[in-house]
């Protein structure tokens, strides 16, 4: 990959990571992912986050450093807004190049690149306001944003350009080509990306919906006119696209979203898996979407992306000696974690010698403060009767029609 202009005097340098990594050991990338880094040239030269650790990546940054004619030793400040090892892995390597840049971070960050490098290089703790002058008309002008997604986050913001460059903040996934800008983007493209940001946002950033929220606080009192992420494309044609797709997604953590269900079920002998097609049915009868997976079958980070913009959650699982089904279980927690609340739900699913899966799931729900608001679940012992999946379907119209009063518009 080659190094880009951005804008007069700022470059975008990029690596991608493919399809067989797990974003943070976790969630899968179908698409891959890009990770990228921003070099800002006045008369001193500063560069904004870095890439990973991983085989390879840090040299693609350097090949890109040679594609501008800068070596490393030119290099007066290094910028990091986000401490988490995806953008400063490579501090290591690079500081056995040269030791002549400071770090320029926010207190908590400098807690924690000490904590995970303990480099013995100049830092500079730097706070909202704050600015480096690098000269021949370039400023770096810092703005705290935490917890978007660590404690230590902050944006810098170039103001010549208006450049906004903010890590985790308006990341997508999806692995970049040489198209790597919003106005190099077909409507295709452009959606693909919408799709993976949200993604990226139920499983890195939505439990900080607060504070994403805040940060656009600030973002808007700025004059951005480029918005350039840590992950995924540089939006320089309608910066506010992302912006306003992140307050959108940040809407939801209070619970209503898209007119959408998310239909999670798993069946331990088939009988619970009889209770979909009529959920399914129900739910259509009243002209609401759905989308379903399978338990354990489908990934978390699928069904998180899923549930984040859903307005309802249906589950179809059975009772495994009395409590839910384990692995449903195991993405309720994970759902509860990830800070999906205020949902409209129903829950379906047989017993055989007791009960109990509900009472499980009343104490995950609890105990996660989800404020999920139920109906009343149909349970049955063994197979479902004509009655119970009569019932089913009429519990499905039933969530559909309180979906289509909630969402959002």
């Amino acid at each position: 990959m080659k190094a880009s202009e951005v804008a007069e005097g700022i470059f975008r340098l990029s690596a991608n990571i493919g399809s067989d990594m797990l974003f943070e050991g976790i969630w899968p990338l179908p698409h891959g992912a890009s990770m990228n880094s921003y070099l800002v040239k006045g008369r001193d030269v500063a560069i904004i986050d870095g890439v990973c650790d991983w085989d390879g990546v840090p040299e693609t940054l350097y090949a890109q450093f040679d594609q501008l004619g800068v070596k490393a030793e030119n290099i007066r400040y290094v910028v990091i807004n986000h401490t988490e090892p995806d953008h400063t892995g490579w501090l290591r390597s690079f500081s056995s190049m040269t030791r002549d840049f400071e770090v320029l971070i926010t207190a908590k960050g400098l807690e924690l690149a000490k904590a995970f490098y303990d480099l013995d290089v100049p830092c500079r703790v730097v706070k909202s306001g704050d600015s480096v002058d690098l000269g021949n008309g370039k400023k770096l002008v810092f703005e705290e944003t935490p917890n978007v997604h660590w404690p230590d986050t902050m944006v810098t913001f170039e103001p010549s350009t208006g450049t906004l460059m903010c890590c985790d903040a308006f990341g997508t996934f999806g692995a970049v080509d040489q198209a790597l800008y919003d106005d190099q983007l077909d409507e295709t493209r452009l959606d693909f990306f919408e799709r993976e940001a949200l993604r990226y946002y139920a499983n890195i950033v939505g439990r900080f919906s607060m504070a994403v929220d805040k940060a656009i606080a600030k973002v808007r009192a700025l004059d951005v006119r480029i918005v350039a992420p840590g992950h995924g494309p540089v939006w320089r044609r309608d910066p506010d696209r992302i912006v306003n797709l992140y307050e959108r997604l940040a809407s939801y953590a209070k619970g209503p979203a898209r007119p959408l269900v998310t239909v999670l079920w798993g069946s331990m002998y088939g009988n619970t898996q009889k209770t979909v097609t009529p959920l399914l049915e129900g739910i259509a009868d009243e002209g609401v979407e759905t989308v379903a997976y399978q338990v354990p079958q489908s990934h978390i980070g699928d069904i998180l992306a899923s549930a984040w913009e859903s307005t309802g959650i249906a589950l179809a699982m059975p009772t495994y000696e009395f409590q839910m089904f384990p692995p449903m279980a195991a993405i309720l927690d994970e759902l509860g974690r990830k800070h999906v609340k205020g949902k409209l739900a129903v829950r379906t699913g047989s017993f055989g010698w007791s009960g109990g899966a509900q009472r499980e799931l009343d104490e995950i729900v609890q105990r996660q403060k989800m404020n999920w608001r139920f109906l009343d679940p149909v349970e049955f012992r063994g197979a479902p009767g004509t009655d119970d999946l009569k019932l089913v379907r009429q519990r499905g119209r039933e969530l559909a029609r309180q979906v289509r009063e909630t969402a959002l518009a």
